[in-house]
Formats: structure tokens, sequence, C-alpha cells
């Protein structure tokens, strides 16, 4: 399908799925990432355009604005992460600071920003997702607090793009593998104790979210907006 795609984050784990779904389906599809040195070889792997840009910056930002030509059909917020680590010997009250404006400015000022610099470039019939997580449901620290804060906005969002046939979704995913969110700091305990929250007993992949991005950005998704959809195979259920 003849689409243009914007993927923030798209140079590894779910955005770089998504970007390969919407690639094999023909769209013109744009990745960003933090880094020139990580965008780049993303990018020609995955045969998409790559743009360097730390969604955090507002200056960065606007100069992807400006960079995109045409209308804009598919947005896909997928930069975020856990907070950066204050250095060892930081003050209490300032490391807690730092770890929370971090969560908020990685997690939530990047879809904002990105969505800001290019609505005008989004017609009628695009379609927005942005990644959320099962940690806004339970226990998510300041990561889990940001990331609820993302859907109350994309909650204000798709209030105000409803009316130009513009649809905002986010999708809260459980326990993934074959990213790098966790670092190093996954254990086989940790890993199985995860996959054992789950009703189907396995962990979720960069394709199942790829799959649910793709699905809200169809015709048959276009009455879908406003929502936080679950993708975490059980561990999280509702009703």
């Amino acid at each position: 399908m003849n689409r243009t795609v914007l993927i923030t984050g798209g140079t590894s784990g779910i955005g770089r799925a998504v970007a390969e779904l919407f690639a094999a389906d023909g769209a013109e599809v744009y990745i960003t990432g933090r880094r020139p040195d990580t965008v780049e070889p993303a990018a020609r792997e995955l045969g998409v355009h790559g743009i360097a840009c730390d969604a955090t910056m507002p200056d960065q930002v606007a100069e992807l604005g400006e960079r995109l030509d045409g209308p804009l059909d598919v947005l896909v917020n997928t930069a975020g992460g856990l907070p950066e680590q204050s250095p060892a010997g930081t003050p209490p009250l300032e490391a807690l600071a730092a770890q929370w404006q971090s969560s908020v400015s990685t997690n939530v000022l990047t879809a904002v920003l990105t969505t800001a610099a290019v609505r005008d470039k989004l017609t009628a019939g695009s379609s927005i997702a942005s990644i959320g997580t099962i940690g806004a449901e339970r226990g998510g620290g300041s990561y889990g607090a940001a990331k609820a804060a993302l859907a109350a906005w994309n909650a204000m969002l798709a209030a105000e793009l409803g009316p130009r046939d513009i649809t905002c979704n986010v999708i809260s995913s459980g326990y993934v593998t074959g990213t790098n969110f966790f670092g190093g700091g996954m254990t086989e305990a940790r890993h199985q104790a995860l996959v054992d929250e789950t009703l189907l007993k396995r962990p979720g992949t960069p394709s199942d979210i790829a799959q649910t991005v793709f699905f809200l950005a169809s015709p048959g998704a276009h009455h879908i907006t406003g929502q936080t959809i679950h993708v975490n195979g059980g561990a999280f259920t509702t009703r």
C-alpha cells in the first residue's frame, strides 16, 4: 500500500519490527533514532529512510518535521525506555528528580513533540499509535507513571484530531523479548516469572506489537480511537 509512515525509535526492537512490516507492505517508511551510527545501518538493512533525531530536543524534532515532504499517513511513537541512572554520589533528591525527568522526557515528551511537529501533515484517514506499557497499570515507578501520562495525553489528542478523521491509540505492551529494553538486567528467573503471568504462557515479541500497530492503521480499525489496547498475552486483563 502506498503510504508514508514515520516511526520514532525505529532502529531496533518494536520500532524496527513496525518499520519492517510497513516496508514489506510497500509503504515509504522513515525511521528515527538518536544516533547516526545506529540509524544509518538500520535504514540500509530495512530499505527505508533514516533520520537521526533526538525526539526530546525541540530543535531536532522541528527539523525532522521540515524534512518530511508531503502528507503523512501513519505516525508510530515507539521512542522511549527506562530512565537514565544518576552517577554514584548524586544527592538522593537530585537523583530522584533526574529519574522522573528522564522518564517523562523519554516516554511522553518524545511523542508530544514529534506529533506536534507533523500533525499538520496528517490527513483524513491517518492514524497515530504510541507504545505504552503494562507497567502503567501496576508498580511501574517513574517509567510506568510516564506511560500512564502518555495514555492520558493520547485521549486528549484523539479528541482534538477526531474531527479531522485521524485516529490515535496507545498499545500497552506486556513483557516483550528481542528488545534492548532490559539491557543485561533480565535473569532467567525473572523471565520465567513474567511468562508465567501470561495466559498464553509465552513472552510477547516485537512482531506481536507491530501487527497490532499495522491493524490500527488499517481501514478495518478506523472506528477505534482514544483507546489503550492491551497486548500482553493476558498478563493484565480488562473487562
